[in-house]
């Protein structure tokens, strides 16, 4: 599941093999803009903003595009074959002399001027892993709706950028707070800690190509011990032993340690 840290390195192969490069070939494969030709221009940059991803174009054009669960960008070499998938759910093509980069299962591909990136993705809070982060507007932001449920708020990227599925469950134990309890109810250290770990987690993750938010790699953990409560229902939990829950929370798997975490659940 892309979070935003995996965004963030996808963003960076792509600027690696586009950036400074001329367009060789291009085919975004969505009815809207079928008819696009890039082919040509030269490739400025591909930056990340939380979950979206912003690939910038000679002439004044950005492709904007986000992932959603499913969606992905491949790079391969020049002549290199194919393996993100069947031939139908590629939706972009960008290629240059060397490199091929592939959008397969993309919900969201969309060209537009680089001047109206703001439409795209100026709802965001700020950017766990971007220049605009200010953690005294994500605080402000999360508790702004002091009844809603942490995990929904941790979710939604209008109060900060970035946090996924997984994240939200770990940073639910590591708060010692179950997914439902109303942000209102943290106490107010509690909050502020949440945010800055959340900021500490991406950062530690951004260049890892397995996510870990225990620490595995330096304690000697085994691969399925990489993440506290995310993905291991009926698994003693890490810390204190009791099997790890889970429950749907806004259509979601949430996991959590119904000894280590207190509020209310399902």
């Amino acid at each position: 599941m892309p979070e935003g840290d995996t965004v963030l390195q996808t963003a960076k192969r792509l600027h690696t093999a586009l950036a400074d490069q001329v367009l060789t070939r291009s085919d975004l494969r969505v009815p809207r803009f079928a008819t696009a030709d890039l082919t040509g221009r030269t490739v400025l940059a591909t930056l990340s903003r939380g979950k979206h991803l912003l690939t910038r174009i000679e002439g004044g054009l950005t492709l904007h595009s986000h992932l959603r669960m499913d969606g992905s960008w491949r790079v391969y070499a020049a002549g290199e074959r194919w393996r993100g998938g069947p031939a139908h759910q590629i939706r972009a093509i960008l290629s240059t002399a060397d490199h091929t980069a592939v959008g397969y299962r993309l919900p969201v591909l969309e060209l537009l001027r680089t001047a109206d990136e703001e439409k795209a993705v100026g709802h965001l809070g700020p950017d766990l892993l971007g220049p605009d982060w200010d953690p005294d507007t994500a605080l402000r932001n999360l508790l702004a709706t002091p009844a809603r449920p942490l995990g929904e708020a941790l979710l939604d990227q209008r109060n900060l950028a970035g946090i996924g599925n997984i994240y939200k469950s770990e940073l639910c134990f590591l708060a010692r707070a179950t997914p439902w309890l109303p942000v209102g109810d943290l106490p107010a250290t509690t909050a502020v800690r949440l945010v800055t770990t959340a900021k500490q987690l991406l950062e530690a993750n951004r260049d890892r190509p397995v996510r870990t938010t225990t620490g595995s790699r330096a304690h000697g953990f085994r691969p399925t011990e990489r993440l506290w409560v995310y993905g291991r229902t009926h698994r003693p939990c890490l810390r204190c032993g009791a099997p790890v829950r889970t429950a749907e929370q806004d259509t979601r798997p949430t996991y959590w340690c119904p000894r280590c975490q207190s509020g209310p659940t399902p």
